[in-house]
């Protein structure tokens, strides 16, 4: 097997794993809402992905980054850690009014506020394509939710603006972490963002609950710990192996898994009681693809047209360049 051959398949190989776990990972939380609050399983979410990610850095020996820590880099990360927990709270909060393909197509939108946040915030260039891709993306969003606003269905509107919420909640944080990539590691970054959860929000969470949880409710919320750790890990891993475009391209697709999954569990009857069908008429799964194609088209274009640019501020500066005499 070839160097390059190899590294395809273990990127797929990867990249995969992330897919399903975070396309599984809306049903266990719609799930979830039915015997524990967002604020109490977030924090039980933070605090195993926290003990597992520090026994994990602690054994390789990689806690020493934190020695160089300035005061401005501590508060950049207590935000960042502010902003994730709203991200995953939010997101739990959601699924009470959305279905969970539903609520998985929503957080699409957060590439959206993520290139307006590098724009407004550290500079970065939009183009055209992009402003294309995210006016094909908005129609997309109209066209997928059209029964629920030709209906007047409040509550789906409530999901929505929630699940945004949630997008821009994990917009923040990316774009804070980004800054922090300079003194500390994506897994130191998380590590502290964990525990710092894990403090904040005990006071607010309510773990005595958890003992009156009966063996299923346990294995959901055990799932949804375990998918904390699993999913990052296995995106990490990916990134190892294929280009950052081909990673963001392949999860830009959870959403049909998150779809496809939902609607198995209906046909085999399970979890009937929280899983219900989307019933999406061919509008909305037009819809969806719109969506998800603008998504995966964002991922491709940016670096291209990044560098394309990059390219022609070089020529022409070659071009301003005054010719010397030897």
């Amino acid at each position: 097997m070839t160097l390059d051959r190899s590294r395809f398949l273990y990127g797929l190989f990867f990249c995969c794993i992330t897919l399903m776990f975070w396309g599984m990972l809306p049903i266990a939380l719609k799930l979830s809402t039915g015997f524990i609050d967002p604020i109490t399983l977030t924090w039980l979410r933070f605090t195993f992905a926290g003990i597992v990610m520090l026994l994990w850095q602690l054994n390789r020996g990689k806690l020493a980054e934190f020695r160089h820590l300035s005061r401005s880099h501590i508060i950049s990360l207590l935000i960042a850690g502010t902003m994730l927990i709203v991200n995953y709270t939010f997101m739990v909060w959601g699924l009470s009014y959305l279905h969970p393909g539903a609520a998985q197509l929503s957080f699409q939108l957060a590439p959206l506020f993520l290139t307006l946040g590098g724009w407004w915030f550290l500079k970065e260039r939009v183009f055209w394509q992009h402003w294309a891709c995210f006016a094909l993306m908005a129609s997309g969003m109209l066209l997928f939710f059209h029964p629920a606003i030709e209906s007047s269905t409040g509550l789906t509107g409530i999901g929505f603006l929630i699940v945004q919420v949630s997008a821009l909640g994990w917009t923040a944080y990316a774009l804070i972490q980004k800054s922090l990539f300079k003194v500390l590691s994506p897994s130191n970054i998380l590590l502290s963002i964990y525990l710092y959860a894990l403090i904040i929000m005990l006071p607010f969470a309510h773990p005595t609950s958890l003992l009156e949880l009966n063996s299923q409710d346990y294995w959901v919320a055990l799932f949804c710990c375990v998918n904390t750790v699993v999913a990052y890990g296995a995106f990490a891993q990916a990134m190892r192996y294929w280009q950052t475009v081909q990673v963001s391209a392949c999860v830009a697709m959870t959403p049909v898994v998150t779809f496809i999954l939902s609607e198995v569990c209906v046909a085999y009857g399970l979890f009937s009681e929280v899983i219900f069908s989307a019933e999406a008429d061919q509008l909305s799964l037009l819809g969806m693809a719109l969506v998800i194609a603008a998504a995966i088209t964002v991922q491709l274009l940016s670096p291209m047209l990044t560098k394309r640019h990059q390219s022609r501020l070089e020529q022409a500066s070659v071009l301003k360049t005054p010719l010397t005499n030897d």
